[in-house]
């Protein structure tokens, strides 16, 4: 049996899909206009700017970029042919693949982080008070924990 939305939870569901566009098109618009790269590049050359060794299995990289490994897969490509990241062979499989991020990849990175900073500040957190953000944490890590959680149920 379906669960409707009553009205106050239908209007909540559209503002927070509105919102959550709103700053990802932002965030979008920014980076490229400053760093001439999707958010969703932006995205990889920080998981693997926080990796040991700046480096990371493709798989794990997808999953902590939240994306299908086919579309991670061509986003890497195109870094790849701006020489921010090099793939390598797993040594210790040799059938699993890293990314690497080059130096020249870091670079990118740190000039985009600032204009990027900002940009989260502005749309974001400059809007909020300081008990929203605390609950905007709280909320945000339920919806994660909830995730996780069917993720391995599933």
């Amino acid at each position: 049996m379906t669960r409707w939305l009553d009205e106050d939870e239908q209007r909540t569901w559209r503002k927070f899909l509105a919102a959550t566009q709103l700053i990802n098109e932002a965030l979008d618009r920014q980076l490229q206009r400053d760093a001439n790269m999707p958010h969703a590049y932006y995205v990889i050359l920080v998981r693997l700017s926080e990796a040991p060794g700046r480096t990371m299995r493709m798989s794990e990289l997808a999953a902590r970029a939240q994306s299908s490994q086919s579309r991670l897969s061509h986003a890497v490509a195109r870094l790849e042919e701006r020489g921010w990241v090099r793939r390598e062979r797993c040594p210790a499989d040799r059938r699993g693949n890293l990314a690497v991020l080059t130096d020249e990849g870091f670079a990118v990175l740190a000039a985009a982080a600032h204009g990027h900073v900002e940009e989260v500040r502005r749309t974001l957190f400059d809007v909020l008070e300081s008990e929203q953000v605390r609950e905007l944490d709280e909320i945000c890590s339920a919806i994660i924990y909830a995730a996780d959680a069917n993720t391995l149920e599933g």
